[in-house]
């Protein structure tokens, strides 16, 4: 019996031999493998480090943003100063249009407000429809005058209105002015 006993060991040694060198060829494979992969290069880096500084760049901003809040905020409540009154906004707005239509040698004709509240800014916007006639170097004069005006005054839209009539010089237009204003009306 001993011979058939050393030939099953010969099979099971040998079959631990075959696995160990198996192993082997395995963890050869594997070591071969990191051994070919390139090391990281100067070139590598320096595209890491740009990556890096192209991702720091929107922080760097958002955090400037951050630190100039404060003045913004104290820029816009200074503006926001410089509005005038919802109580006498629409007679000095008035006043003021008339003025530079005078001023201009335009005749200013049917202005309407349509306000809107901004409660959350404290403010009021104020649409403001009406027509302007004059010649066309007068109406660019006008034009001029009010955005050069010390109030804020934002000309939305301007439409050519038809004329009413033959009446009056051939050289005169009709011109439909929307604007937009802002008043105060918190304190």
């Amino acid at each position: 019996m001993m011979p058939r006993d050393f030939t099953t060991r010969k099979r099971i040694i040998l079959g631990g031999v075959i696995c160990l060198v198996a192993a082997d060829f395995a963890l050869a494979a594997y070591s071969f493998q990191l051994a070919s992969e390139p090391l990281t290069t100067e070139q590598q880096f320096l595209k890491q480090e740009k990556q890096l500084k192209m991702l720091e760049a929107p922080i760097a901003r958002a955090q400037k943003i951050r630190e100039d809040m404060p003045n913004t905020q104290r820029e816009c409540e200074k503006f926001e100063g410089l509005l005038l009154p919802a109580s006498s906004g629409y007679s000095s707005v008035t006043s003021e249009l008339g003025e530079i239509a005078r001023k201009s040698g335009v005749t200013l004709q049917g202005t309407s407000f349509k306000p809107t509240p901004v409660p959350e800014r404290g403010l009021t916007e104020v649409a403001m429809e009406s027509t302007i006639e004059g010649d066309y170097k007068n109406v660019i004069l006008f034009l001029n005058r009010l955005q050069r005006s010390a109030n804020i005054y934002e000309v939305e839209s301007l439409t050519l209105a038809p004329p009413g009539g033959n009446k009056g010089p051939a050289n005169v237009i009709k011109v439909g002015l929307h604007v937009k204003t802002y008043f105060r009306t918190a304190a």
